[in-house]
This record gives structure tokens, C-alpha cells and sequence, in this order.
């Protein structure tokens, strides 16, 4: 073990991670075993005892079941099972296990010994071990999970989105001085940092620091807290003599004015400073914590818009579920951060984060990046009537583990959750209650699919979210313009969003033959009425204010087990992105090319190879100018305006019979911009007779 240590510090310093405590990478040599199991104790014993799989964490046992088919996966028990050996020298140590995630219910075992329980499959959970290891030995961990819905955890099914069982997200072990920054405060950092009266010119930042003695007698110690800039120097510092009572956390804070900060400015300007917390005796670090600042002020205006720091700022917004196809939850950084790269590719700016407690890798690189973010507990879908402790749980822990990430303006309480609407409203009115009580700095939301203001459930947090599907799953698709403008007439002084909007793709299905809306109960969900319906949808929100900010849902395609839509089971595709993360929809090409500052120049329909009608029309995004068109290398004229500046359409484009290449050409600045693609033309087809074809079709690229 003693080598162990030796690498964890070289770890350590190498990562930029804290002095005076020690975080070791706890995630390999775990052993995993699945379910179902018998009651019989005899059998169990036997099972118990045949060999294990070897896994490494991250894991889930769902990564293809839960993708694959509808309502076929195994909800229920697993266990792992770890051994490791354990210094002597830790003795006088505290020893904790930090998982980031687990899905979704763990009860904690320790050589024989139980540690605890912890309800909940998206928030961090710390247990300590220290009377329970065998120093100088071999230890034995065990883990029972189980993703099995219940009426008491959060989310309550599995309809809206699958709960990937196991230990998906990484674990650590962390080992501290007996006086310590407290690690187990809801698996929060310890360190609260707050701002106040924030301008170009000053900044009140407070740092509330809650430490834990286990000495027994006493401890006279020096808290320090030190604000760096970007480039670490220090702008200022604060020293005091503590005496740390041996009797429960106790919190001490500081106070500090900052002046000229240099502002955190979303995307256009992600300034980070960094707060470095130390406890110090006899001039020696006992313990060390680091976490970020972004010195910002977050304001919403009812009818107006969202401001950043004083100033009217874009909330052009996605939402992200986080599973991969193949790996279900149990992503890597990596995955992460391609997902990041992505979202700020097509120039989003706000990004909501559904409908779950999401890794605290990607709050970080949010906090860097600039994206402002709204973060929610799984509060969603249905109401049991015996959650209401458990989604209190979950959003303190969210809160508390998320507290510092200056990205964050929002802290989401429900999204769709009625019946019994008495008793849903008065949770949600104690969830805003708790949220402002643990952080009265930051706003709440909840979210309503009914689009009523009245109803009886809405207007029990600061923001009012409604998730609106005209065209898909009612009405037209143009009747998202009366609907908003009733809201604006009758409500103007409510803070408003739209929390979701959009419709499922699946890229095999293709077709001209479009109506106003589509019946999503049926298997064909083509492609190009996605594309239509944001092309409409996304003009209207840009020119009504009211809506403060708006989320399309979804940035990626995603695994929905208890679903058969669309011609592919245990998937929603309205996704920008199919869920492999392999080809962008045409409709992200549409909000690329009016959010983005990169050039795009993009013909719509390439997957429509195989034309229904001889005379069409040929739609072009560009950001860049207006584009030219060429048929088989001829130009066509004629070219007229879409819904917003980048929407290029040109009408009664007549193909040829067999072969046709179309090309697109924008000149600017000296630069030449282009895109083109292949249709093929053999006979005119009927409305109806290409959504025949196309539901025969066997899905591909998946």
C-alpha cells in the first residue's frame, strides 16, 4: 500500500489536487456480479460463490439492454466486490470512499461490517471507513446495488429515460488528517463561496469553510483562504487563528472585496479565478481545497430577456441526456467533453442538463467554457406520493456538490410530475423552500408539459418552464404563435421559459410529402418534418422576448427502454445528433448556421437521395452570404428568403431523369464557401407511397 501512496501523491501534484489530503483513484480490480437472485439462502450462497466478471469502474450491466429493445432489461439487484490492502500507517488517517454515481439505491459493506446506504443514482455519496478497516490487512468491500424503480426514490420509473444500473461514474478514496475539511457534508467540497454587489468596479466574495475535528480535544489551527487570478497570482488572502471544536461540523467563513474584478462573461469571456482554501498547523497543510470563482452577476428580466453582469445576453439553449450508444452511463471524461465540444460547436450558450444530476466534470468544464447552465434533480414523469424525501435528499446534494460552479443560475425542482396535483404543489413549494435555504443566491424552476400558466401545480418556484411540442404530439406546428402570445397578453410579468420543444428524426425515414404536424403514434418519423418544424419554430422564438430562454430538445438522440417509436425501439430520436454521436440531423446545420459565429453552408435533404417529385425545391443554410445554386452544373435563380437571415430556399428546381449534383457556392471576404450533394430521380411518387417505403426499411447506422 505504502507504493500506492507514494503514486497517489505523485497523482496528486501532477493533477493539481490538493495538498494535505490524499485522493486515489479507486477503480480497478472490482469484480461484479448480476441478478436476479433467490430468496433461498442456500442457493444464494452458491451463486454468491461461483466465479465473478472482472469490470472496471466506470460500469453499467444495462449499456445494451436498455438500448436495444423495448421493455427488455434487467432493473434489480447486482453486487461488486473489491479487496485491497490497507497500511498500517492510515491508522491515524480518516478514510473515505467517494462514488460519483451510482444507479440507483447502494447499501455499503466493509469486511462483513454494514457502512451505510445511500438513495439516489445521479448525486455523489461519501461514506467514511476508517473503525471498520483492517490495517496492515486485506480488506473486502462489497456493494450491493440495485436500479429497480421504487415509490420512494426519484425517478420513480423508467419511462421518460432509463436509470442505468451500476457504478457508472468513477470512485475514489480519500484519505485525511483527523482534522479535515469536511468530506462528508453531502460529498460537497466543504468550501461555500458566495458573491455579492458584483460591478466592473467591486465584488463581495464570502468563503464559508466547514471543518470537522476527530482529535478528540481542541485543535487551535490557521484557516487561510486565498482568491488567484487566472494566471495564479494572488489578489488577495486572509489568515485566522481557529480553534475546531471535536463536536460535530462547524462552519467559519470569511469576507473579501475584490476590486476591478475581471467579470466572467459566458462564452464571449469565461474568467476564472480560483479559491484555495488551507488548514495549517504549525505551518504544515493539514488539509487543502480548491475550487473555482466566477465573479458574475445572473439577472432575469419578466418579458425582457436574461441578463449577464448588467447586460442582455443570448440564451440560445439545448438540453443533454448523458448516455452513449453502447456504453449507456458509464462514460469517460472524454465522452463528456466530446458532448461539450459539440454543444458549443452549433454556438449554444445555455445548456439545461435533464433530467438528472449530470457528472461534476461536465459543471467544470461549463465554469471554463462559458455555458451557463440549469441543473436539475429526477424529480419527473410521475408522482408516487412517497419521494417527497428523497427528492429533498437529491436536490441538497445537488445544490451542495454543485454550489461552486459559477455556471450554474438555476436549480431545477420537476419537470412533468401532476397527479396528485394538492400534494405535488406543496412538495414543489418545499423544494423551492430548501433550494433557497441552501442557496438564496440562485433561481428555481419547475416545468409544466400542459403549457397552462394557471395550472394547479405551476408557479410554486422563481421560473416558470414549459415543455411545448406543437406539430408532434398536438396541434400544428404553427400554433406555437397564438399559444405564446395569449401568455404574453395575459402574463407578462411572469419569468418564462420554454424548458423543451422539438420532434423525433429517424434519418432512415425520408420524405417531400409533409403536413403541419404528424402522428407521432405511428412508426415513421421522417427526418424533414424534424428539420421543418425547427426551421418554423426557432423564428418564432427569436422574436418574441418574452421567453427568456428556450431549450430544444435534445442535443443528442437517447435510450428510452419503455419506448417503440419511430421504427426503433428504446429510443428517442429528437436529437440534433443520433445517439452514437455519428451524424448531425439537418436541424442542427439550421441552429449551427443561426447561432454560430463559424461559417456554415449546408444543403438540406442529402439523405433524401431517392427524389419523390421532379420539380422541388432546394434549401440552403448559410451564414455567410447568400449562396448560389448549381444544378448538374447549371445556375439556378430564383432565390428567396426562409424563416430567419440564414434560410435560403430555392423553388421549382427541376431535376433530371437519373443522376443529379447539386452544389451551393457563398463568396466572402476573398473566401469560398461550398457544399453540395447527390439526388437520384426516377419517377414521381404519390404522398403516402414514400412513407410505405421508408417504414419497410430496417434501420442502419446504429
Amino acid at each position: 500500500m505504502k507504493w500506492c501512496i507514494l503514486l497517489l501523491v505523485l497523482f496528486s501534484v501532477s493533477q493539481g489536487m490538493a495538498a494535505g489530503r490524499t485522493v486515489l483513484s479507486f477503480n480497478d480490480g472490482w469484480t461484479f456480479k448480476k441478478g436476479p437472485f433467490t430468496e433461498d439462502k442456500v442457493k444464494f450462497k452458491e451463486i454468491f460463490d461461483r466465479e465473478w466478471d472482472k469490470v472496471k469502474i466506470p460500469h453499467t450491466w444495462n449499456a445494451r439492454d436498455m438500448q436495444q429493445k423495448y421493455n427488455q432489461f434487467y432493473a434489480g439487484e447486482a453486487y461488486y466486490r473489491k479487496k485491497f490492502p490497507v497500511d498500517a500507517g492510515l491508522k491515524e488517517k480518516r478514510v473515505f470512499l467517494r462514488f460519483e454515481g451510482v444507479g440507483q439505491v447502494m447499501d455499503l459493506y466493509l469486511n462483513g461490517r454494514y457502512i451505510g446506504n445511500h438513495k439516489g443514482g445521479y448525486s455523489a455519496c461519501v461514506f467514511e471507513l476508517s473503525k471498520a478497516l483492517k490495517y496492515g490487512q486485506e480488506n473486502e468491500l462489497l456493494v450491493r446495488v440495485s436500479n429497480a424503480a421504487s415509490p420512494e426514490v426519484i425517478p420513480v420509473n423508467h419511462v421518460l429515460f432509463g436509470v442505468y444500473g451500476g457504478i457508472y461514474r468513477p470512485v475514489w478514496l480519500v484519505i485525511t488528517d483527523k482534522l479535515n475539511i469536511a468530506v462528508n457534508d453531502c460529498a460537497s467540497s466543504g468550501v461555500y463561496i458566495t458573491q455579492k454587489d458584483v460591478s466592473p468596479q467591486s465584488a463581495r466574495v464570502n468563503v464559508r469553510v466547514k471543518l470537522e475535528n476527530k482529535e478528540l480535544q481542541p485543535q487551535k489551527v490557521l484557516l487561510e483562504n486565498t482568491i488567484y487570478d487566472y494566471s495564479g497570482k494572488i489578489c488577495l488572502k486572509k489568515a485566522q487563528e481557529i480553534v475546531v471544536l471535536p463536536q460535530g461540523n462547524q462552519s467559519f467563513e470569511q469576507a473579501f472585496l475584490l476590486k476591478k474584478p475581471h467579470l466572467w462573461q459566458g462564452r464571449k469571456d469565461p474568467y476564472l479565478y480560483k479559491v484555495v482554501t488551507r488548514l495549517k498547523r504549525d505551518g504544515q497543510i493539514l488539509d487543502e481545497i480548491v475550487q473555482p470563482l466566477g465573479i458574475r452577476k445572473f439577472e432575469i428580466v419578466a418579458g425582457k430577456g436574461f441578463y449577464l453582469n448588467g447586460e442582455k445576453y443570448p440564451m440560445y439553449g439545448v438540453c443533454r441526456h448523458q448516455d452513449w450508444w453502447g456504453l449507456g452511463s458509464a462514460l469517460t471524461n472524454e465522452h463528456h467533453a466530446s458532448d461539450l465540444a459539440e454543444i458549443m460547436g452549433i454556438g449554444a450558450t445555455t445548456v439545461r442538463f435533464a433530467h438528472y444530476q449530470q457528472s461534476d466534470y461536465i459543471y467544470s468544464k461549463c465554469d471554463s467554457l462559458g455555458l451557463i447552465i440549469w441543473a436539475e434533480i429526477p424529480f419527473v414523469n410521475r408522482v408516487s406520493a412517497q419521494e417527497g424525501p428523497n427528492a429533498k435528499d437529491q436536490l441538497r446534494e445537488l445544490i451542495r456538490q454543485s454550489f461552486n460552479h459559477p455556471s450554474i443560475y438555476v436549480w431545477g425542482l420537476h419537470n412533468e410530475v401532476y397527479s396528485p396535483e394538492d400534494y405535488t404543489a406543496a412538495l414543489t413549494r418545499e423544494l423551492h423552500d430548501l433550494a433557497k435555504t441552501e442557496d438564496p443566491d440562485r433561481y428555481t424552476v419547475s416545468v409544466n408539459g400542459y403549457g397552462i400558466m394557471e395550472h394547479p401545480v405551476n408557479l410554486n418556484a422563481d421560473i416558470q418552464g414549459m415543455n411545448r411540442y406543437f406539430g408532434w404530439y398536438e396541434k400544428k406546428i404553427q400554433d406555437i404563435v397564438p399559444w405564446i402570445e395569449n401568455l404574453e397578453t395575459k402574463y407578462p410579468g411572469m419569468k418564462f421559459m420554454l424548458s423543451e420543444y422539438g420532434a423525433d428524426a429517424n434519418i432512415a425515414h425520408q420524405t417531400e410529402y409533409l403536413g403541419e404536424s404528424l402522428n407521432w403514434g405511428k412508426p415513421y418519423y421522417p427526418e424533414t418534418f424534424q428539420t421543418k418544424l425547427h426551421e418554423y419554430q426557432w423564428s418564432v422564438i427569436a422574436r418574441h422576448p418574452y421567453i427568456v430562454a428556450s431549450y430544444l430538445w435534445n442535443m443528442f438522440d437517447f435510450g428510452v427502454p419503455m419506448s417503440d417509436r419511430g421504427g426503433v425501439p428504446a429510443r428517442n430520436m429528437k436529437g440534433l445528433i443520433t445517439i452514437d454521436r455519428k451524424v448531425k440531423k439537418d436541424a442542427y446545420y439550421f441552429y449551427k448556421a443561426n447561432w454560430s459565429e463559424e461559417p456554415v453552408v449546408h444543403i438540406t435533404q442529402r439523405r433524401l437521395k431517392e427524389r419523390e417529385k421532379q420539380v422541388t425545391d432546394v434549401t440552403v443554410y448559410s451564414n455567410v452570404g447568400e449562396p448560389e445554386l448549381y444544378l448538374n452544373g447549371e445556375k439556378i435563380n430564383g432565390v428567396k428568403k426562409g424563416y430567419t437571415d440564414i434560410h435560403y430556399i430555392f423553388s421549382g428546381v427541376k431535376l433530371r431523369q437519373g443522376d443529379n449534383t447539386l452544389k451551393t457556392v457563398v463568396k466572402k471576404g476573398g473566401k469560398m464557401y461550398e457544399d453540395s450533394i447527390d439526388w437520384h430521380f426516377t419517377r414521381e411518387m404519390k404522398a403516402g407511397e414514400a412513407e410505405s417505403l421508408n417504414s419497410d426499411k430496417e434501420h442502419v447506422g446504429f
